[in-house]
């Protein structure tokens, strides 16, 4: 196997490839001929991928949070009309 090909199976995943892999698990699982062997493997790198997917988006929940101001100081992210309905 080539470095350019093992490097990109070590790689990870963007968040979008993650989805989509994800996405292609459960549309697996849901079939009713999956192996039991095939099934729990399947399972438990889809449990993997959505913990990669949590946490890029926690990742970028704390930056959203956030906003740099003028000065370059953090300060809190908040929307006029937050509090309004």
């Amino acid at each position: 196997m080539s470095e350019a090909s093992e490097s990109d199976q070590n790689a990870v995943p963007t968040f979008e490839e993650a989805m989509e892999k994800l996405e292609t698990i459960v549309r697996q699982l849901e079939e009713s001929d999956v192996p039991l062997e095939k099934a729990i493997d399947l399972f438990q790198e889809g449990m993997s991928l959505s913990k990669l997917c949590h946490e890029k988006l926690e990742t970028v929940g704390k930056k959203m949070d956030q906003l740099i101001d003028s000065n370059g100081e953090a300060r809190p992210f908040s929307v006029q009309g937050d509090d309004k309905e």
